[in-house]
């Protein structure tokens, strides 16, 4: 079974979508927006796709964010923290200005909607690289 991307007896909920912006991920995404960011909602929406061993760069929020995993297993760290396994069917609420990073882990692709909330405040702001060392620190 080829574990890049997720797999499921269906066709995806969503289209793939557009390569990620390789200066804020590593590894193989993509990214499907499905709510713009406006003034009534102060939200945006956005489908992600990454293929096994991809990642975002480290970043924050200043409105929040909420994670929903739709497909695989990833991985998710909060600075100064351990990584945490997540998977199909999880919620991932992240504080305001809570500095972290999801993605793949290296034996799954996995996909996730989501959705940064409080826009009014911000939308994200991007920082350094997760490293090789940062993402293969995961131990069960």
């Amino acid at each position: 079974m080829n574990t890049d991307t997720p797999t499921t007896n269906q066709q995806p909920t969503f289209p793939k979508g557009d390569p990620a912006p390789a200066d804020y991920f590593t590894g193989n995404a993509w990214v499907h927006p499905l709510v713009p960011n406006d003034a009534t909602f102060n939200v945006v929406v956005g489908n992600v796709v990454f293929e096994r061993g991809a990642r975002n760069n480290w970043h924050f929020h200043p409105g929040g964010q909420i994670l929903i995993v739709t497909e695989g297993v990833g991985y998710y760290q909060e600075r100064g923290k351990p990584i945490e396994i997540i998977k199909k069917g999880d919620v991932i609420r992240i504080p305001p200005n809570l500095e972290h990073w999801h993605g793949a882990s290296a034996e799954s692709g996995m996909t996730h909607i989501a959705m940064s909330t409080n826009t009014q405040l911000g939308v994200v702001t991007w920082l350094d690289r997760v490293t090789d060392k940062e993402y293969n620190s995961y131990t069960k």
